[in-house]
């Protein structure tokens, strides 16, 4: 079972979870995927994915019948989660100290794929900071995909946070992964847990 968050200001028509949702619809697992479109407040989102969470662990064997995939400020949202379930997590250039990099974004913006408005309030940054894991735990039930050439957050926090995790290092590429399809396999590989990527691994674009 996988669980997408997307990132800020993104939505559930992000390129990578169609792509993912496309891939899961294919393999017969439809009812396997769940992609909501995540609130502004923090407090909201994490309320409503942790909602959606339970629901999919309800009957599980285990909790790491559960992957959570976050890109960027989901990576955060998604590492929550996973310390407080349990489950795995496959984090996508995450935000790592998402109530530094949100603080400069307070305001109002648009959505990317659909152009609403979205408001970005001060007391979210306080509810981002309310949800700040202070170190992951069981690194096994993480898998880190950063590009050195996001050109949003810092690939090195990334690397540096998520230490002893599972982590493809990819060379190049962007912020929003736009080279999304070469890793693709291998996060699914980990989530559905039918292999296990490399650990620390760099790759060339």
């Amino acid at each position: 079972m996988i669980l997408y968050l997307h990132g800020f200001r993104s939505s559930p028509d992000s390129f990578k979870a169609r792509m993912m949702a496309d891939a899961m619809t294919q393999r017969g697992l439809a009812d396997a995927w769940a992609c909501p479109q995540l609130p502004a407040s923090p407090r909201e989102a994490i309320a409503l994915a942790m909602g959606i969470a339970r629901r999919q662990l309800q009957g599980a064997d285990s909790p790491r019948a559960l992957t959570v995939v976050g890109s960027s400020l989901g990576g955060y949202y998604a590492t929550w989660l996973a310390e407080q379930l349990g489950c795995k997590a496959v984090l996508l250039n995450p935000a790592v100290h998402a109530p530094r990099d949100l603080a400069t974004q307070v305001g109002e913006h648009r959505m990317y794929h659909s152009d609403a408005p979205f408001v970005f309030r001060p007391e979210y940054v306080d509810e981002l900071a309310a949800i700040q894991p202070a170190r992951v735990t069981q690194p096994d039930r993480y898998f880190l995909v950063a590009a050195t050439g996001d050109e949003v957050l810092d690939w090195r926090e990334m690397r540096a946070h998520y230490a002893g995790c599972r982590q493809r290092i990819v060379e190049g590429s962007d912020h929003g992964l736009s080279d999304f399809a070469r890793w693709m396999p291998e996060v699914l590989d980990f989530a559905l847990g039918s292999g296990h990527p490399p650990p620390n691994t760099i790759s060339n674009p």
